[in-house]
């Protein structure tokens, strides 16, 4: 197994802006798979809460705690918000 130091991973910087219909609730991001795959909506969505706790905890790095029911797009977006926390580190 390689070094974790020796890894190195690609930053890729992407501009945004806040979709209108984002709205978090108590039960995460509710929208149609086709939704929330397009346009960066769902990595956006995931950036606010990220750009939140970045306020919130006051440079404290949380416990990231992520789960789904098993249906749609589970794997991949548990992928993507471990990308995403790594590079909000």
């Amino acid at each position: 197994m390689s070094n974790p130091e020796q890894i190195k991973h690609a930053i890729e910087i992407r501009s945004t802006k806040p979709f209108a219909d984002q709205k978090p609730g108590t039960s995460g991001l509710r929208k149609l798979t086709k939704t929330f795959k397009a346009n960066q909506y769902f990595e956006n969505f995931i950036q606010a809460y990220f750009d939140d706790l970045a306020e919130t905890m006051n440079g404290k790095l949380p416990t990231l705690v992520v789960g789904g029911d098993g249906r749609h797009f589970v794997r991949e977006g548990t992928r993507i918000i471990i990308q995403m926390a790594a590079a909000n580190n």
